[in-house]
């Protein structure tokens, strides 16, 4: 539909926006998308909306993790396995920083290993990479 394509090219927008540093823009473009609520893009919304709490110029880590939090659990009511490795990835990576090693690697061990395929991928390299440092930091 017309107002699901809408929704695709605002979500390349703001990944671009990110991508750029501009977050200014991306949250402008962010900002409404979530405010309207259901959403096939909503995991992915929230997944960038924590992004952005971590990019401001004073993050905002409690309220990221939140973000990743819900992103991740919208994503598994939706089935939709990407989305939920891409936010998983991203708090598993805060936890990282903050010290919590077991957790990040319980949270993104258990759902890389979801997956049987696609190991070529962005999100699942990125995933797997960070898997390896959590390893090698045990």
């Amino acid at each position: 539909s017309t107002h699901s394509m809408k929704q695709q090219m605002c979500s390349i927008v703001v990944d671009s926006c990110i991508a750029a540093g501009d977050v200014t823009l991306a949250r402008e473009v962010l900002t409404p998308l979530l405010a309207a609520g259901e959403s096939m893009h909503r995991a992915e919304w929230l997944h960038s909306e924590g992004v952005l709490l971590l990019l401001d110029s004073q993050p905002d880590g409690a309220a990221a993790e939140r973000c990743f939090h819900d992103a991740i659990a919208v994503a598994r009511e939706q089935g939709a396995k990407s989305f939920e490795l891409r936010a998983a990835t991203s708090l598993a990576e805060l936890w990282q920083q903050q010290g919590k090693l077991d957790d990040a690697r319980r949270l993104l061990g258990d759902i890389y290993g979801w997956f049987t395929e696609g190991f070529d991928t962005a999100d699942l390299r990125r995933a797997k990479s960070l898997l390896d440092v959590l390893a090698a930091g045990s």
